[in-house]
């Protein structure tokens, strides 16, 4: 089973990923933990570039992370369920969309379709989208700052409204929960969707 995680900087993706990847480890599954970009010795060069380099175009940024995408699913991703193992990872297709597409103001479809073809139209088994606001984002971040996290917060509006409108879209593949939620509560709703997927 691939699961992804999405949502705005600061949703609380990481914390989410590792509540339910410590339940199926408990539960005996053979779990993998990836992330993007960086999930591979490459994509740690091109995170680098992106999150903390200099500014980097919009059309290169995604190229850049659909380049990180192609590697981290051929090498890590597709062997891991090949084998029979289940991915969680933090961010995939619909980050590109949502950021590239949305924030950027670059056309979503045309995002989509190149990290399509990046992956082979490797799609997640399921989306959980942690939604959450520019504010509360911001104010769970803290002082750490990347490229991304530091655009205004009309870019971090138009990155989750979209994210919204991807799940409204495909709500058999979504699992949109409110990020402000306790964290003990999104893990159990998380769980409980996983376990009748």
């Amino acid at each position: 089973m691939f699961i992804a995680f999405e949502g705005g900087d600061g949703a609380g993706k990481t914390t989410q990923i590792e509540l339910l990847r410590a339940q199926l480890v408990d539960g005996g599954q053979d779990v993998v933990v990836t992330h993007e970009p960086g999930g591979t010795d490459l994509g740690v060069g091109i995170r680098q570039l992106l999150l903390h380099g200099d500014e980097v175009a919009p059309r290169a940024e995604a190229l850049l992370f659909a380049a990180d995408r192609a590697h981290h699913v051929a090498t890590v991703v597709r062997p891991a369920l090949e084998r029979g193992a289940v991915v969680l990872q933090d961010r995939y297709i619909d980050s590109s969309v949502a950021y590239q597409g949305a924030g950027r103001e670059l056309d979503p479809i045309e995002i989509k379709r190149l990290s399509l073809w990046a992956t082979q139209d490797l799609l997640p088994d399921l989306t959980v989208l942690l939604d959450v606001t520019p504010a509360d984002g911001r104010s769970r971040r803290g002082d750490v700052h990347d490229r991304l996290e530091s655009e205004e917060d009309d870019f971090h509006a138009r990155v989750r409204e979209h994210y919204l409108q991807l799940a409204a879209a495909d709500s058999g593949r979504y699992l949109v929960v409110d990020a402000g939620l306790p964290r003990e509560e999104i893990a159990a709703i998380v769980a409980e969707r996983v376990i009748r997927s």
